[in-house]
């Protein structure tokens, strides 16, 4: 499902519900990173690392640990790009050569609107307003809940490529719906903060897809590397 919404440079590999078999294919360091952790958090943290190896293996890379690093940002072997998601009965991980793309982001959520109060601290005025319009063209999706995702995405598409925060408020998102239908589309970020560069241009939009499907809300960005 994910694979769809990413460019045919990116491997991925995504599993629906909490693999049981997971947690005894952790790393030593891996697993005393969740020793304390209840069941549910054990279970998801090694399912989506149980993803990341098989992508690795489809790129012919010997599979190894995936380590957090700062800020939580995973650790990928040298020469690769990557992200990783997972939320209830969902896990995904995608990958890519460095010389293909720059850098990459991918989100998974529960397909349900927002809880009360948490759009007005993530959305913009605009984005509020764009969001409405959405709303009232295409009543399927909900808007507030993809916006977070692709908010999420754009994050994890800009942290390794400038170690830095990336607030809610920095990034002006549009959602766009594919032409005759309102369950896929293409969003586009604007920096509101100076982007990173990638080769010798400071970037100022990211891009990436959307979709809505099997109840989850997906999100994908990626940055190319020219």
């Amino acid at each position: 499902m994910i694979g769809d919404l990413l460019p045919g440079s990116v491997v991925s590999v995504e599993t629906f519900g909490p693999d049981d078999d997971a947690e005894a294919a952790l790393y030593p360091q891996e697993a005393a990173l969740v020793a304390r952790s209840v069941t549910k958090r054990r279970r998801e943290f090694a399912t989506v690392r149980v993803c990341a190896r098989r992508a690795m293996d489809k790129l012919g890379v010997p599979p190894q640990p995936v380590l957090p690093g700062e800020r939580g940002a995973p650790g990928w072997p040298p020469g690769l790009v990557g992200s990783m998601t997972h939320c209830e009965g969902y896990a995904a991980a995608a990958l890519a050569r460095a010389g293909d793309l720059a850098s990459l982001g991918i989100d998974a959520e529960p397909h349900g609107a927002l809880p009360e109060g948490v759009l007005e601290s993530i959305a913009l005025p605009a984005e509020r307003i764009r969001l409405a319009r959405l709303t009232a063209a295409h009543p399927g999706p909900h808007w507030d809940r993809l916006l977070f995702s692709a908010k999420e995405s754009v994050y994890k598409a800009w942290f390794p490529l400038t170690r830095k925060w990336l607030d809610f408020s920095e990034a002006d998102i549009e959602l766009i719906p594919d032409a005759g239908v309102d369950t896929r589309g293409t969003l586009r970020a604007e920096l509101l903060v100076p982007g990173p560069v990638v080769a010798g241009r400071r970037l100022r939009f990211f891009e990436g897809r959307w979709s809505v499907r099997r109840g989850l809300a997906t999100t994908t960005v990626t940055v190319p590397s020219d």
